[in-house]
């Protein structure tokens, strides 16, 4: 098979949310994004790996696939303790950001800023959101990539994809309307290929799964993720 450059970023794609699960931290977050990093390479698609930051140029450096930020906050450099200004994430090696995750919310302001701070340091920018009504306003702030993800599905198993497909269709169409370039994503609940098949069905460019990278099968279960990926974006005609 074809190996993706691995500094690609496009649809169909997959983003692995380490979280702060003790399964991937410290040494264990370098394993678990080798192991994404051989299924990229393995079945031809974007996998994105978004670990703890303190992990952040560890990740970086041994792998060649795209690594993200799980968050930055919206300042410039300088007398910023505890701070994470853009310009520290790209310096460890980060490609892009995600902003506004449900477990770490930002104001609406902020999230502007950071956008814009993002964009002003060569950092791509993702922002989630967990309501249908906010959709149009996030997308309207520039974002590279959209993701929505409904909050109270999140690590339940329950994927949006079956909970709330009307909703996920909506958000797709409504991103994709207002900015066609944007990649749009879902979340939450996301689990196996049959989600990830009918999140693409629904209208996304691809998923952000967390849980997977507690499993021990985790190779397999992201593996199955990117084949059902493939199949779906095939089967619409890309």
């Amino acid at each position: 098979m074809m190996v993706l450059a691995m500094t690609a970023i496009r649809p169909p794609l997959i983003i692995v949310n380490f979280k702060a699960y003790p399964e991937a931290l410290g040494d264990r977050a370098v394993e678990k994004a080798r192991l994404a990093e051989d299924v990229a390479e393995e079945e031809g698609i974007c996998i994105i790996v978004a670990p703890p930051l303190v992990d952040l140029a560890l990740v970086a450096r041994e792998v060649s696939i795209p690594v993200f930020a799980q968050h930055v906050d919206p300042v410039e450099p300088g007398r910023r303790t505890g701070h994470i200004p853009p310009e520290a994430v790209k310096a460890a090696g980060a490609t892009g950001v995600m902003l506004n995750h449900a477990e770490k919310r930002l104001d609406y302001l902020d999230i502007k800023i950071a956008v814009d701070r993002c964009r002003e340091v060569g950092l791509l920018s993702l922002v989630c959101c967990a309501k249908l009504r906010y959709c149009n306003m996030v997308v309207r702030l520039g974002p590279d990539m959209f993701a929505f993800e409904p909050p109270e599905l999140i690590g339940t198993g329950r994927s949006v994809t079956s909970e709330k497909p009307e909703s996920l269709r909506k958000a797709m169409t409504i991103a994709k309307r207002l900015r066609p370039e944007i990649i749009a994503l879902c979340g939450a609940g996301v689990s196996c290929g049959k989600d990830v098949r009918d999140a693409i069905v629904l209208g996304a460019e691809g998923v952000l799964v967390g849980s997977i990278v507690r499993r021990d099968d985790f190779k397999a279960v992201l593996g199955e993720m990117a084949r059902a990926a493939l199949r779906a974006w095939e089967e619409k005609g890309f």
